[in-house]
């Protein structure tokens, strides 16, 4: 019987990167200044100071970025910026998620509200609001929210550019061991904790 022949070479191990979002990524889920506008108009909420924001972030992230300078090297620099602009970033992303969802949830309310023959949908009593006028309203608090988050990492980008002197680009951080399970995860813990 011929044992199967092995090799001595080490196996090549893919290593799977955890994407972090970027700022097109945030561009696409959250309002521009356009659309924020014209839902503070439509809902009579705050207009945002979009500029302002964009601009306070920038002038922010750039000011502490000089108040460090004696203190870190360029590298080192570049490091915390990289993850201080990819908090930004990644806090408008979730906002902008958030808010599509809200969008979504707003919508079929709205549809479901224009059928008459579900009683369910029907404005509540005199004085309230139907739960799609609130699921509207709650959209729309969030595309405020997500919009004024995107400005400001949008400042923040801006102000890595200016210090950094390249373009922001997410740190894309390698998955730990996407191959294994929790069951694995554990047995493996519970082995090594034995000797």
């Amino acid at each position: 019987m011929a044992k199967p022949a092995t090799s001595n070479r080490p196996s090549a191990r893919v290593v799977q990167l955890r994407k972090g979002a970027t700022l097109e990524m945030v561009r696409l889920t959250c309002p521009d200044s356009a659309q924020a506008l014209k839902i503070a108009e439509s809902f009579g909420t705050a207009v945002v100071d979009s500029d302002g924001i964009r601009d306070e972030h920038e002038r922010m992230i750039t000011a502490s970025s000089a108040s460090l300078a004696e203190g870190l090297g360029e590298k080192a620099m570049q490091i915390h910026l990289q993850r201080i602009v990819g908090a930004f970033v990644g806090s408008a992303h979730g906002a902008g998620q958030f808010y599509s969802r809200a969008v979504s949830e707003a919508r079929e309310a709205t549809a479901k509200a224009s059928n008459d023959a579900r009683d369910e949908d029907l404005d509540g009593p005199v004085g309230y609001d139907s739960a799609a006028q609130r699921k509207r309203e709650f959209a729309a608090d969030m595309g405020v929210q997500a919009h004024a988050l995107r400005m400001a990492a949008e400042g923040a980008v801006a102000a890595y550019e200016q210090v950094i002197g390249e373009a922001w680009k997410p740190f894309d951080r390698p998955v730990d061991n996407p191959g294994a399970s929790l069951d694995r995860k554990a047995a493996d813990a519970q082995m090594a904790a034995l000797g």
